[in-house]
């Protein structure tokens, strides 16, 4: 056994805590945040020792964790916003039980590059995560409601844009999550692992 049994038993504790009260206030589609996926498909990961899921994980959210992260600390220790993705952190009318749920966010990413470090960094991750994104952009784009932008399918930001094809700018951020996020992680990955 590559991963300690402490850290599979309390991470599943922790995921079995925050799905049904997430399912419950946010709904099934909020599970198709790609932070959120990460969260759950790290389960399996640690539990299996799976070095292509806990890779795919990785090249997926740490860049953009690593912004929520900064956005967060910047405005818990100095007041000033930088992103809008962490402002329902700082919502008082949102429970503290469930702001504190998505403190996921902060922990996840070092969690991750641990797993990577111990399991091995798996190059295959790369094909299947721009897979699961054109897959996860499309559910989304067909399934979802547009208000709910999840990972901004409909536009940059919290509302839907207007100016280009809807399935143009879909294509457009799959080549950006591929281009900008994907892409420079997995060639750190595979250089430092």
């Amino acid at each position: 056994m590559l991963l300690p049994l402490w850290l599979k038993i309390a991470y599943t504790v922790f995921v079995a805590i925050l799905v049904p009260v997430y399912w419950r206030k946010w709904g099934v589609p909020n599970f198709l945040w790609f932070s959120d996926i990460a969260l759950l498909l790290a389960l399996p990961a640690l539990w299996l020792e799976d070095n292509l899921l806990a890779s795919m994980m990785a090249i997926s959210i740490l860049i953009p964790e690593t912004g929520w992260n900064i956005s967060y600390f910047m405005q818990l220790f100095t007041g000033k916003r930088i992103f809008s993705l962490t402002d329902y952190m700082f919502d008082s009318s949102k429970s503290l039980f469930l702001r504190a749920l998505s403190l996921f966010h902060v922990f996840l990413p070092p969690m991750l590059l641990y797993m990577v470090w111990k399991l091995g960094y798996n190059s295959d991750a790369l094909f299947y995560q721009i897979l699961l994104c054109g897959i996860v952009l499309f559910t989304i784009f067909y399934f979802t409601d547009k208000k709910e932008n999840i990972n901004w399918a409909f536009g940059p930001g919290t509302e839907p844009q207007t100016q280009i094809n809807p399935l143009l700018y879909l294509l457009l951020l799959f080549m950006g999550f591929v281009v900008v996020i994907y892409l420079p992680t997995h060639f750190l990955l595979l250089r430092f692992y």
